[in-house]
């Protein structure tokens, strides 16, 4: 009996989805296995991937969604910060080499503050400052709320204060979707995300040119299966975020530096800078001219000038004046 035309098809599919999944896993390892080395702290029944250096203020720098610890080594701000503060740069959960485990709980913004702060306190570092760009930023404003007498200061970097519904984080929370998703993550997104990639980076950093260190590092990283399931996830958490708006930061009493820039094509990153440095008394704000999403990478020295206010202010615990708003740039 011949065989019908649709299952053949059927089967060919089939095939090749494993073919895929499999190549994509191969890739996968090689882009963990050219990573830097780095340490691991254990805490709350899992384990955070980090690298350190430098001696002086702790200074805690967490990246954003899709990156890893290494965003602040190929920006230069590690390097730098690491000349007068003792400087961790972590994975976040499921992103580099940190794991993810599902059955622990949500891995929304209050849980992987509650993480890093507790991985902090096992590494003994009290008091510390935090820097998180984008979805790091609303970690580091949660440490900021959650633990104000161990965290001295707060700088964020592009972040998302007050996300509103788009159809943008419905698609891309589609992969964490269950059988679908994993078909997607193992076999097709990988390849989409590397045929896509230079219009990713020119995206996201737009105006400013696409800084080669990092997109030559993340590309590998970004299109692991298991790591698009993390972006997946916190894609969904924030569209939840966004369609239930309870997002208020006037309770956070420590030193907070804002940076944004001007030209970010995600969203309108100036004015959630505005808005947040709006409601915190103790904030100061910076829009960086001629920089987008990815501002700490193309403007570096922008950060770091923030960080080193923000490590003043906390040191003599002042007051900061709502108008201290500057637009950097010449």
């Amino acid at each position: 009996m011949t065989a019908k035309p649709g299952r053949n098809l059927l089967l060919l599919l089939a095939a090749a989805t494993i073919v895929l999944a499999l190549y994509n896993n191969l890739l996968a390892r090689r882009a963990l296995a050219a990573r830097p080395p780095g340490r691991f702290v254990h805490v709350r029944g899992t384990k955070l991937h980090f690298l350190e250096a430098g001696r002086g203020q702790p200074l805690l720098l967490l990246h954003g969604n899709g990156a890893s610890a290494e965003d602040f080594t190929t920006s230069g701000i590690f390097g730098r910060a690491a000349a007068r503060y003792r400087v961790l740069s972590f994975d976040r959960p499921g992103f580099g080499l940190s794991p993810r485990p599902a059955r622990i709980r949500p891995w929304a913004a209050g849980a992987q503050a509650d993480l890093i702060h507790d991985a902090a306190a096992k590494l003994g570092i009290e008091p510390y400052l935090v820097v998180g760009h984008s979805w790091g930023a609303a970690v580091a404003l949660e440490m900021a709320r959650r633990y104000p007498r161990s965290v001295a200061g707060v700088v964020v970097v592009a972040g998302y204060h007050y996300p509103p519904p788009r159809l943008a984080l419905a698609i891309a929370a589609l992969p964490a979707i269950p059988l679908v998703g994993m078909v997607l993550r193992h076999a097709i997104l990988p390849s989409l995300v590397r045929l896509n990639w230079r219009w990713a980076m020119e995206k996201i950093f737009h105006p400013a040119v696409v800084a080669t260190p990092f997109a030559s590092m993340t590309r590998g990283l970004a299109s692991r299966p298991s790591q698009l399931r993390s972006i997946s996830a916190e894609s969904f958490l924030m569209l939840a975020s966004a369609l239930l708006p309870n997002r208020r930061y006037a309770d956070i009493a420590i030193p907070v530096g804002i940076v944004a820039g001007a030209g970010d094509q995600l969203f309108d990153a100036k004015a959630e800078a505005l808005r947040l440095h709006a409601e915190i008394d103790h904030s100061l704000v910076d829009i960086v001219r001629d920089a987008g999403h990815m501002v700490h990478q193309s403007k570096p020295q922008a950060v770091m000038a923030m960080i080193d206010k923000i490590d003043a202010l906390a040191s003599v615990a002042a007051p900061v004046s709502e108008t201290s708003i500057r637009l950097s740039g010449p």
